[in-house]
């Protein structure tokens, strides 16, 4: 190791001298930065992330030696000391560090091995080997933000939980595929899918070196490279062909997600991918597909698993995708089977997918009658009113299975958000929901169901609420609801003693008379409300505010668009006072008036305790300059108040002056 502290390194004016440590690794730090690149004789294939020497097997004694003035990683690895190793590490590029990575585990199997026959010492030096091979996570982490600062996920905060070196990978391999998806749609592209080169940028943020090979540059090199990092890939219709089936043969996909899935040599590269991941592969999504009947039927077929009728996937997202066919009227045979056998499956949505009522009709008995273990399921954003009054009255099976002893008792979250559905649709729903006895979810939000259609519900609601596994979120939006019947709903929710968690009741044109019934509700230990438009306007606010209880349990409340002015300010003040719990309110759009903020600021002095955030954009009349003391009011670092960020930009909001 001493040559390779011999190169000069230009030093800043003034600054102090780098120690020869310092200077010798930062020569090792160039050097595997220009091999990893290509630069140079590539004598052991390195990278090669998915080879013999990556974390599926050790490399073998001897393989890829070089003399010293030629060191590879291997021969770092061996050299150097765990401490030196870290060190190094946080110097490298991603694709160096990568070497690097492979060799230092080649060095932990290697070590492990030796030891096999050391009896009671084996176990724990085995172990110590491999956590400090295992501690470069650290430096992936550092990459990784690095690279994408607003990609990290709030529970990727913890480097034991998270293989930042898959993640990093895997996220870059995405970027490429994306990046190839353009090239490949443009008219002028021809040739083959894996020769395309990626993008400087791309490629520099990987091995940092002014003189890339054009082998790294290809797709085929990074998909070979780092594909078997790969668990979870959105992939455009145009890439879905047989050449990317060979260049994804390695990958241990989990997650697939296709868009724009149209003509039929697509629909042939999807089932490829399908089958060849068939083991693995646990969530599918599509996204503006064409998936006709028998398109489905073959996907369906591909997704089960060698030498089985049965299948893995938990997770089947059909998004604005149509998947039936009205002339003639055919639904897929192998969806229905897919679902009947579907003994993993675990989430169903079907949104915008342009369903006839026939089809849901035989979805839901699909589902009844099978025994898989279906937690969630969406049927959302589909025009279809009448399907399940229709369903209810006809003499078919569907209705033979509602009336049986048939139930999806493992189904806990339920979406019926945006259907169209009708008055004498949910006079029936209950019929359907009884059915399931583990409902605590429940969104049938956007449909015009009215005061009709909520007062046939509240029965269910009742017995829901109060069961052994209750309800405990319910969202009615947007449905056409009066005060009339929103008032009968929440003495319901008020009158039981198990509390509702959630509820949403926003954008249905109530008015001020909704507030008292809306203040007894606040004393139902309701944690998160969102009223929305619902067009309370000052008097309500102000009876809100005088019936509050005196102990709330709210944590979140939305009460924004309900032009409340200086009376929803007072509310806020009273509500900050008496819910000790409050994490948010958003107030936006309320036409507050300037005095409102030391009316809310007052309330803060005397607590502030959980409260994070407290919305108030939207009311062009406040900014900072009217009360400048709303800055002193912090939580984590930030301010509760939130006001307008432009003045000269804001647009009014409906009836604002």
């Amino acid at each position: 190791m001493e040559e390779l502290g011999t190169k000069e390194s230009g030093l800043a004016v003034g600054a102090p001298a780098p120690s020869l440590l310092s200077l010798c690794l930062d020569a090792a730090a160039a050097r595997l930065t220009r091999d990893s690149a290509g630069v140079g004789a590539d004598r052991t294939g390195w990278p090669g992330g998915c080879g013999g020497g990556g974390p599926g097997g050790c490399a073998e004694e001897g393989e890829g030696e070089a003399d010293d003035d030629n060191l590879g990683p291997e021969q770092v690895a061996e050299a150097l000391p765990w401490e030196l190793l870290h060190r190094l590490a946080s110097r490298l590029p991603p694709a160096a560090l990568e070497s690097l990575h492979h060799a230092a585990h080649a060095r932990c199997c290697s070590s492990a091995d030796a030891t096999a026959g050391l009896g009671g010492q084996d176990g724990h030096r085995r172990g110590t080997k491999r956590s400090r091979c295992e501690d470069f996570n650290t430096a992936w982490q550092s990459l990784f933000k690095l690279r994408w600062p607003l990609g990290v996920k709030p529970g990727h905060d913890s480097v034991v939980t998270v293989d930042w070196q898959q993640q990093y990978w895997e996220k870059h391999l995405q970027e490429c595929l994306d990046e190839a998806a353009e090239s490949a749609l443009l008219p002028s592209f021809c040739g083959g899918i894996g020769e395309l080169s990626i993008s400087a940028k791309i490629m520099n943020s990987i091995y940092r070196c002014e003189d890339i090979s054009q082998q790294h540059s290809r797709l085929t090199y990074q998909l070979s490279s780092f594909g078997c990092y790969a668990r979870c890939l959105r992939l455009q219709g145009v890439l879905c062909t047989a050449e990317t089936y060979d260049l994804l043969q390695h990958c241990k996909l989990e997650r697939l997600m296709f868009i724009r899935i149209i003509a039929e040599p697509e629909v042939n590269g999807v089932c490829m991918l399908l089958s060849c991941h068939a083991e693995t592969l646990l969530s599918l999504e599509f996204i503006h597909c064409q998936l006709y009947p028998a398109v489905m039927d073959k996907i369906c077929v591909a997704v089960l698993q060698k030498g089985s009728q049965s299948h893995g996937i938990k997770q089947l997202r059909i998004i604005s995708s149509r998947i039936c066919e009205t002339r003639p009227l055919t639904i897929s045979a192998g969806l229905l089977n897919f679902l009947s056998s579907a003994k993993s499956l675990h989430l169903l949505s079907l949104h915008d997918s342009k369903l006839q009522s026939s089809y849901a009709q035989m979805i839901i008995h699909t589902l009844l009658e099978s025994s898989c273990g279906l937690q969630t399921l969406e049927i959302s954003e589909n025009n279809m009113p009448g399907w399940l009054s229709k369903m209810n009255r006809s003499s078919t099976s569907s209705s033979l299975a509602l009336k049986s002893d048939i139930s999806l008792s493992s189904l806990s979250i339920l979406n019926l958000r945006n259907n169209n559905l009708q008055q004498d649709d949910v006079v029936d729903l209950h019929k359907i929901l009884i059915k399931l006895p583990n409902l605590r979810d429940l969104d049938i939000s956007c449909n015009p169901i009215m005061d009709e259609g909520i007062r046939s519900l509240i029965p269910f609601i009742s017995w829901a609420i109060e069961k052994e596994n209750p309800l405990l979120r319910l969202n009615v939006e947007n449905c056409d609801l009066s005060s009339i019947g929103v008032s009968k709903l929440l003495e319901c929710l008020t009158s039981v003693k198990q509390p509702l968690d959630v509820l949403s009741i926003a954008d249905n044109p109530l008015g001020s008379s909704v507030a008292a019934a809306l203040a007894k509700f606040l004393g139902s230990h309701v944690r998160d409300l969102n009223v929305e438009d619902i067009d309370l306007g000052t008097i309500g606010f102000q009876k809100l505010e005088e019936a509050l209880p005196l102990e709330v349990a709210l944590s979140h409340i939305n009460i924004s668009k309900n032009r409340g002015g200086i009376r929803a300010a007072y509310f806020v003040s009273r509500l900050i006072l008496q819910a000790p719990n409050l994490v948010s309110v958003n107030a936006a759009a309320n036409i507050l008036p300037p005095e409102s903020l030391e009316v809310i600021c007052n309330a803060l002095k005397q607590r502030t305790c959980n409260l994070e955030r407290v919305d108030l954009t939207g009311n062009f009349h406040l900014s900072d300059t009217i009360f400048p003391a709303f800055l002193e009011f912090k939580k984590h670092g930030k301010p509760i108040l939130v006001l307008p960020s432009n003045l000269g930009t804001y647009a009014p909001y409906d009836d604002d002056p």
